[in-house]
């Protein structure tokens, strides 16, 4: 398991933790993607004046409630829209793609929206094998494939030689920043063989966090993106004035996970009262193993959550998530996440990547 930082390392990582946005896009039961993107970019707006660091969307595909399938094209819509935060990708499932397309799209991206865009790889596909194969045209792959292609696609970022034939343009000479992302050892030894931060997604995925983050820690390697290792972690938030409303807005991410988990997913559903007194012990155990990364209640309980989360792991950012039905709740957690970690002694410092 993954060592407990020093009583120091946990006051230091208190003070220095940042906060992010993870926004899935959430299509909503009566709603549609058109609502959905707008209503990420007037998140992104919010978060931005409130001083989240970085704010990500990912690549899933085939799935009902989710809007960001096209991902690329998302971030730029976001940053667009913005002005200095940062705008990227938790992420781009590189076996999906071919590495030269992806150094154009961020290398474009990079060039409008210069020194704002991050670029999170992942080696999962996003979806279902039926679609992967319709995204790819074959699911035939070796192992050592996202590692190469990783590497490959790096090399599109930095100065070309003379000599070499195949470029990325834009692309070329820009150095985006680049996370690999994981919710297992292999995305962590991965990062940490080539110097890069390290992003875990214990919001769906904590079985393997601190273990994952002690092997990253343990054998990072410094590079030239990196000199240290610095990992983020996603954690979900689900704040409201009260503990008994916040535990309402999260039956609507809980019944869309357990209709996943089914092979029926869904748009996201609005709160249901009943949901909880519904579920058979399987389920309910399930759902929270799941969503063992998270916080639910009110400001007071989510400050709580919050900090044992980060004093547990000595994450160097928290990437919040925040499934929730209505937009405007939807804001409303993010701007008690944000106001009570900000309540603190301290602040989050500069220094991250990027």
């Amino acid at each position: 398991m993954g060592s407990r930082p020093s009583d120091g390392r946990r006051r230091f990582t208190l003070a220095v933790t940042a906060l992010s946005v993870l926004d899935l896009s959430p299509i909503t039961e009566g709603g549609g993607p058109g609502q959905s993107l707008r209503n990420t970019l007037d998140l992104a707006r919010r978060a931005e004046r409130l001083g989240y660091r970085r704010y990500w969307v990912a690549e899933h595909h085939n799935i009902p409630g989710i809007a960001s399938a096209a991902t690329a094209v998302v971030i730029g819509h976001i940053a667009g829209g913005t002005s200095t935060i940062r705008v990227g990708a938790g992420g781009i499932m590189l076996p999906n793609h071919a590495p030269l397309v992806i150094a154009e799209q961020f290398g474009t991206l990079d060039a409008l929206y210069p020194g704002r865009i991050d670029l999170g790889l992942g080696r999962a596909p996003g979806t279902d094998q039926r679609t992967a194969f319709a995204l790819r045209r074959n699911l035939h792959g070796d192992p050592d494939d996202f590692p190469r292609d990783v590497v490959e696609l790096q090399g599109y970022f930095r100065e070309p030689r003379e000599d070499e034939p195949v470029q990325a343009i834009p692309g070329r000479g820009q150095n985006v920043p680049i996370w690999i992302l994981g919710s297992s050892l292999y995305g962590a030894q991965l990062a940490a063989l080539l110097g890069l931060p390290y992003a875990f997604a214990s919001h769906f995925a904590p079985a393997a966090l601190l273990p994952a983050l002690d092997a990253y820690r343990r054998s990072f390697r410094p590079s030239g993106q990196l000199s240290e290792p610095y990992a983020m972690a996603g954690f979900n938030v689900f704040a409201a004035e009260t503990d008994e409303e916040a535990h309402r807005l999260r039956t609507s991410a809980r019944k869309s996970t357990l209709w996943l988990r089914r092979g029926r997913p869904c748009p996201l559903p609005p709160p249901d009262d009943a949901f909880e007194s519904g579920l058979s012990p399987h389920e309910r155990r399930m759902l929270d193993e799941q969503g063992a990364c998270t916080a639910a209640g009110s400001p007071a309980a989510v400050l709580r959550r919050m900090e044992e989360f980060v004093d547990r792991t000595g994450v160097d950012e928290l990437m919040v998530a925040s499934q929730i039905f209505d937009h405007e709740a939807r804001v409303r957690s993010f701007e008690i996440a944000m106001d009570v970690w900000l309540s603190r002694p301290a602040s989050p410092a500069p220094g991250a990547p990027g």
